[in-house]
Order: C-alpha cells, then structure tokens, then sequence
C-alpha cells in the first residue's frame, strides 16, 4: 500500500497525536481531527479534567471547531478521525452535525454507541440499528490495537 498525506492513516496518526497530547495532560487519552476534502479544519484531544467540563469530549471540540472554521453547523463534505469509538453523547453530536464519514480506531466495549444500540434493539421493537446520522459512513478499526493500548495504559496506570 502506498502511503498518502490523504490517506485515512495519514490523518488517523494525527488524531493519535492528539490522543498523546491528552495523555501528557492527564486527560483520557482520545485524539480527534476532522478533515474536509483533503483540508484538515480543526484537531482537538479530550479535555474534560483541563476544563472541568464533562462534555469536553475530543470528537465534542473538534466537531465544534470545525463548525466554527467553516462557518457552517452541518459538515456534510467532513470526515472524523478518532481514536476511540464515540460515546453515545458524541454519537449524538455527529448525528447532528451529519457527518459525512465517521472513521475510529479502538471499539469502546463498556461505553461505545455501537454498544448502546445493540443494547437498545435487544430492548425494544423499534429498529434502531446505530445512532448516527444515516448517511454518515463508519470505518472502524483503523489502528485499533495502538489506539486502544494507549487507552488500556492509561487506566491501567490510573488504577495503580
């Protein structure tokens, strides 16, 4: 495979990045950036300790920073690339903003929103087969193991 500044990869290790620049601040190492053509328009890490906010999620502050570059509220031509899967509130967000692709590394088992809507379906007769935007492409996967090692570090760290 030929690598690509444009390549998923390329931004995918940019979103790592952040998720470093979270952990070196004691944050819940999450990285997120989202990406508009081949433009990356905003790049943001979990903050919710630094800014005693339990919204400051990474895909929160990117999506918000992004709306604000582009002077726009939907991002439908906009890629997110985060290291770990969306939390149901962030699943929210990217519905709202109708993302046009959702690309994450490390599924979340105890928090992710693919968790959540499976729960739900069991529960209920309605069809509720994810909670984004329906036109919002998933990829997940993409650098899975290092995305999710530098999460399990973190908590097993913390726990210590």
């Amino acid at each position: 495979m030929e690598f690509s500044v444009f390549s998923d990869e390329h931004y995918m290790k940019l979103a790592y990045q952040q998720a470093q620049l979270a952990l070196d601040s004691g944050e819940v190492p999450v990285g997120a950036v989202v990406v508009c053509g081949q433009t990356i328009v905003a790049k943001a890490y979990n903050q919710t300790e630094t800014l005693q906010d339990v919204t400051a999620h990474a895909e929160i502050l990117a999506i918000t920073a992004a709306a604000n570059y582009l002077g726009a509220k939907y991002l439908h031509e906009c890629t997110l690339f985060v290291t770990l899967e969306p939390c149901i509130m962030c699943a929210g967000a990217i519905f709202w903003s109708q993302l046009n692709r959702l690309v994450y590394g490390a599924s979340d088992p105890a928090k992710g929103y693919s968790n959540f809507s499976s729960n739900r379906q069991q529960h209920s007769n309605k069809k509720n087969t994810t909670l984004l935007h329906p036109r919002t492409e998933v990829v997940s996967g993409l650098m899975a193991a290092e995305c999710g090692k530098i999460v399990e570090d973190f908590f097993r760290e913390l726990r210590n």
